[in-house]
């Protein structure tokens, strides 16, 4: 049986919370790759990061939905259903 994703209607148009990962930037970190929470719009580091500040986001939050911040990809990623989008 395939997965579906029941978390699409708590997705919003959201502007980014800034260029690049805000808490990395507050620490004066550096990140691999940037995901955008698409209920918010909190720019966090993906997983292969160090600091994981996505995943921390959703962790706090609850907010299910991350998009890939990076050019040329549009993929997302529910952390509730764990399923790409």
């Amino acid at each position: 049986m395939s997965k579906t994703c029941k978390h699409l209607n708590q997705t919003r148009d959201v502007s980014p919370s800034g260029d690049g990962c805000k808490e990395c930037l507050e620490m004066g970190d550096t990140w691999v790759h940037l995901r955008l929470c698409l209920e918010c719009g909190h720019v966090g580091c993906c997983d292969s990061s160090k600091n994981k500040h996505a995943t921390k986001h959703f962790h706090q939050t609850k907010h299910p939905i991350m998009q890939s911040f990076e050019p040329g990809e549009n993929w997302r990623w529910c952390y509730v259903d764990e399923i790409f989008l």
